[in-house]
């Protein structure tokens, strides 16, 4: 596997000081590379080799840039176990779950191939005589991508296959946590067909890197996954000078669980929200509102549940739950469980390392009763495996606590009845909604992302997700040889 940064069709070690460590976080003894993080310099390098290599790219038809695609589904198939077992060694995951993000990027591969054939655009009917009108997507030309790490293939994946299917150039900076993940993605692009400089992948930091591609004006749209801090500040200075910008950022997903809910099979849902992926999804469960009659019983299968659970290295396949990312997050995690100890939330549940477990970033899961919706770990993302439960006395007050925070990403009900449901759909303040499952999961077909905090500009994914990189043009034939139009402006 190589390292380093990959412009203009080659890989290059940049001339930097400043080194990128790649750790296993079960282990940190155990580095997977050690690198040069890349410069402002190497940024506009790949620019230019973007901007000449954009001009063949969007004159090549949708059909052939969207088989490229497929080819490189076709070698990520052939590569699954690879990709994610480094996966799990960078970013911590358990090896099953790396593996479904695996072959969730590789059905988004699938989808944006074929979208090659599909650059919708309409016909419409014009007020003039002997005119016709219609409507087609072009590609904006070099665009940014910036993607966080705690899903670094299946987001990478959802972003650069849509843009590079609609005909654009690429610049992407990978996390600096899972730089390994990126450069398994971009082996498989060049090896699928992508011409040199259509896609290129720059290591750095955000404060360089991420800097550098936001400020420059070549590139016409930025994409952004991580956290409102860093979104909302990328957002403005994007946005600023005129580039398009979508932002996907945090969440604190509630499951709202009602007197006639299937109890077993909420417990479950809930637990794997909560607990998958060590907490660390943007979709993941960290809230759950129950209603009195019910909440003893669903706090006593959750804690059964989580005591079950087996905690290690990802890479052990009977390993239930991984490690935090790295000492940062890990220590967010301690320090959020110490904050709801002093808020006077219960901890019924975990909160600390493992005692068994003296190396890596582990933490138990957690999960506290008792939590007011006045409570910061009510109402902040904490990013980890801790989940809080609150008692609600009906469905409106459920909703005015679901719905009484900066986030609005995902949400779910458990309940047999339509009217709660119907009610629920309506009112509650998320851009994906569920009913009787978990909250976390997405389709490739379907759109992703949220409102209120977290989401700013189009979704991802699905066809938004395509039209985000694409610009409309209107054309007008008149093929009758007279000028006659109502002239509006």
């Amino acid at each position: 596997m190589h390292t380093g940064s990959y412009i203009n069709g080659q890989w290059i070690h940049p001339r930097s000081n400043r080194l990128v460590r790649n750790i296993n976080p079960a282990d940190p003894d155990d580095v997977l590379a050690e690198f040069p993080s890349a410069t402002p310099e190497d940024v506009q390098r790949a620019i230019e080799g973007a901007q000449a290599a954009f001009r063949d790219w969007k004159r090549t038809p949708g059909p052939e840039r969207g088989r490229v695609i497929w080819r490189a589904a076709d070698i990520a198939r052939q590569r699954a176990d690879e990709i994610a077992r480094t996966l799990t060694r960078e970013e911590g995951k358990i090896f099953k779950e790396a593996k479904g993000e695996v072959l969730k990027g590789i059905s988004l591969l699938e989808f944006y191939a074929g979208e090659g054939f599909r650059m919708h655009g309409k016909t419409l009917p014009s007020e003039a005589r002997d005119t016709f009108t219609y409507t087609i997507r072009r590609p904006l030309g070099v665009v940014g991508l910036i993607a966080p790490w705690n899903f670094p293939w299946a987001i990478p994946v959802w972003k650069s296959a849509p843009a590079l299917v609609a005909g654009n150039a690429v610049i992407f900076k990978p996390a600096e946590l899972t730089p390994a993940t990126a450069t398994l993605m971009t082996e498989i692009y060049e090896e699928a067909g992508l011409p040199p400089g259509v896609f290129n992948m720059v290591v750095g930091s955000g404060s360089i890197v991420g800097e550098a591609i936001v400020h420059s004006p070549a590139i016409r749209a930025v994409s952004f996954t991580g956290s409102n801090e860093v979104g909302g500040a990328l957002y403005t200075k994007a946005a600023a000078r005129g580039a398009k910008v979508t932002c996907e950022m945090g969440g604190k997903n509630a499951v709202i669980v009602m007197p006639d809910a299937d109890l077993e099979k909420a417990a479950v849902a809930i637990h794997s929200g909560a607990f998958g992926s060590t907490g660390q999804r943007c979709t993941a469960t960290s809230r759950v509102i129950a209603l009195p009659s019910v909440k003893d019983g669903l706090l006593e299968r959750l804690v059964d549940l989580a005591r079950k659970m087996k905690i290690g290295p990802g890479l052990d396949e009977s390993v239930d739950m991984g490690p935090a990312v790295d000492e940062k997050q890990w220590k967010t995690d301690l320090d959020y469980i110490q904050l709801g100890r002093q808020e006077g939330a219960r901890l019924v549940l975990g909160g600390k390392r493992p005692e068994q477990l003296s190396k890596g970033y582990f933490v138990e899961p957690t999960i506290f009763d008792n939590v007011s919706p006045s409570m910061r770990i009510f109402r902040e993302e904490i990013f980890g495996p801790v989940l809080c439960l609150t008692t609600a006395n009906s469905l409106e007050e459920a909703l005015r606590f679901a719905n009484g925070v900066e986030y609005g990403l995902t949400t779910s009900i458990f309940t047999q009845n339509l009217d709660s449901v119907m009610n629920f759909v309506e009112e509650v303040e998320t851009g994906m909604v569920h009913v009787n499952e978990p909250t976390v999961g997405g389709e490739a077909q379907l759109p992703f992302g949220g409102t209120k905090a977290t989401g700013v500009g189009e979704r991802e994914m699905a066809e938004e997700g395509l039209n985000f990189f694409t610009e409309l043009k209107t054309v007008f034939i008149n093929y009758s040889g007279r000028a006659e139009r109502l002239m509006i402006r």
